[in-house]
């Protein structure tokens, strides 16, 4: 088995239930403004240079970041929602708060990338949905991906 060029396990601040996986010369540090009901229920939105992650709490939530060479193994039946969307980067991949500082930057080969999101523990909110279990885990690798695909839905 394979390990990861990097890793990180990060506690992010998701204002606006979100945050971002970008490039940031290429994004120019702007997420998209143009929500859908079904960017909401993707939990996830692409646009250019950017991955917009949309976890279930406003507030920190736990992510596990890692890059990979090739694409990693994931057993699917363990998370609830995964979703997988293109980044094209020319040689910087950011995590960054939507209203706040960037908290991990790595340098990577300028060029294609498949940013997957796994989403977990979305169901075991407190009533005030403002503690949980909810995990995200973000794995990135250099592959070409046609847009946002959604391989597991929660509702």
């Amino acid at each position: 088995m394979s390990t990861p060029r990097h890793w990180c396990r990060l506690e992010v601040f998701a204002d606006y239930h979100q945050f971002y996986v970008w490039d940031p010369e290429t994004s120019g540090r702007r997420a998209p403004e143009d929500w859908s009901d079904q960017d909401v229920a993707n939990r996830a939105k692409v646009a250019s240079g950017v991955v917009v992650i949309c976890p279930v709490r406003n507030m920190e939530v736990p992510v596990e970041l890692s890059i990979w060479e090739t694409e990693p193994q994931v057993i699917y039946n363990q998370w609830q929602h995964v979703v997988e969307a293109p980044l094209v980067t020319t040689g910087r991949i950011e995590i960054d708060e939507s209203t706040g500082e960037p908290k991990a930057g790595f340098t990577v080969e300028p060029g294609d990338y498949t940013v997957r999101a796994l989403y977990r523990g979305l169901d075991k909110l407190s009533e005030d949905e403002l503690e949980g279990e909810d995990f995200y885990e973000i794995q990135i690798w250099r592959a070409q991906c046609s847009g946002l695909r959604i391989i597991r839905r929660w509702d």
